[in-house]
């Protein structure tokens, strides 16, 4: 799973124009060069040259010196310069202008196989990628189920074998099995928009049947009667995209983190209430405002005048799996502290 993620983070990518057609906004803080370190991305390289990470590729298309901008390795030095009234980066110092740099002659330079820059942090959302997933009202209770435990185990773990009702033609051979967990909620009408299913452990058919028998492979938790199993999701996804915004107008809220914290920040998994029917795709990037609060104005009377404070922004985050009703999403920047019931909205 670990390889397919990388070697998509590493294909090639090609862009419509029109994804690109808005001007470049050069970050007015940018530095004249940088080198880049390993533990960097692509999103935050271009965060030092550009105020939108996401028209990198554009920033890039301005440099014919490159053939794949998306392939940037450790102890590269990016040089920023203006070439004809237009931003320029390069990897090489005398094509950007610097009048001080002594003339460069081919030469082989030695130096350790490293991988490339990866777009986004990817290890940061691995976990995510096939589980847990969101699932419908009606789609963890009709799936398989397991019926009992081998060896009379009261419950399994790794290694195991659990019987399941019913695989009778299976359609793959791994299976992960899940947990029904708490229900997505929308903040602004109470529908329920579908349930999280939680992720207990990876299995391998042995033999399909009903029941159907089942080895354990992996688990995060013990394995009961009656958890549910689906077919793995395991490798569908391959990060071959960059960051952008949608084509269309979209606004939401983020109704949950994981990992148990009340505060969002950098690198933090959310859940918004907004998916695939509302026209997110992978890859596509919403600006998080935090929600003005309600303050008590007794300036101009004696009674208590309730007042909205704005709402400013306060990040970026990036749709990575979206569902049909919901999306998990990566919080890319964060300027101040992120909550729950923050509005998410297209740039």
């Amino acid at each position: 799973m670990a390889l397919r993620i990388l070697l998509g983070l590493l294909v090639p990518l090609l862009f419509s124009a029109f994804v690109w057609a808005d001007s470049l906004r050069i970050n007015p803080n940018h530095p004249d060069q940088y080198t880049v370190v390993k533990g960097d991305t692509l999103w935050d390289i271009s965060g030092k040259f550009l105020e939108h990470p996401w028209q990198w590729p554009q920033l890039w298309h301005n440099n014919p010196q490159i053939k794949n901008p998306h392939w940037i390795y450790p102890g590269d030095t990016l040089y920023f310069s203006y070439v004809n009234g237009e931003p320029h980066l390069s990897l090489n110092p005398v094509d950007s202008g610097y009048s001080d740099v002594p003339n460069l002659t081919p030469h082989i330079r030695e130096s350790p196989i490293e991988q490339a820059i990866p777009m986004i942090p990817s290890d940061a959302i691995a976990q995510f990628l096939s589980s847990p997933k969101v699932v419908s009202a009606d789609e963890l209770p009709e799936a398989p189920y397991v019926l009992e435990i081998a060896d009379e185990h009261l419950v399994a773990g790794a290694g195991d074998r659990v019987y399941v009702r019913a695989i009778e033609n299976p359609e793959g051979l791994e299976y992960t099995i899940y947990r029904q967990g708490k229900p997505y909620v929308s903040p602004d009408t109470q529908e329920i928009l579908g349930y999280e299913a939680e992720y207990i452990a990876d299995t391998l058919l042995e033999s399909p049947g009903d029941p159907a028998t089942l080895r354990i492979t992996k688990s995060d938790s013990e394995v009961r009667r009656g958890d549910r199993l689906m077919l793995s999701a395991a490798g569908e996804m391959a990060l071959n995209y960059f960051p952008r915004p949608p084509e269309q107008r979209v606004a939401g809220s983020i109704i949950r983190v994981m990992g148990g914290v009340t505060q969002i920040g950098q690198r933090d998994i959310v859940v918004i209430d907004k998916g695939i029917q509302d026209g997110l795709e992978v890859g596509h990037t919403l600006d998080i405002y935090r929600r003005g609060r309600v303050v008590i104005d007794r300036m101009q009377s004696d009674e208590a005048v309730p007042v909205k404070l704005p709402d400013e922004l306060a990040g970026v985050l990036m749709v990575f799996r979206p569902f049909e009703r919901v999306s998990y999403a990566l919080v890319m920047k964060a300027t101040s502290a992120i909550h729950t019931l923050d509005r998410v909205q297209t740039p």
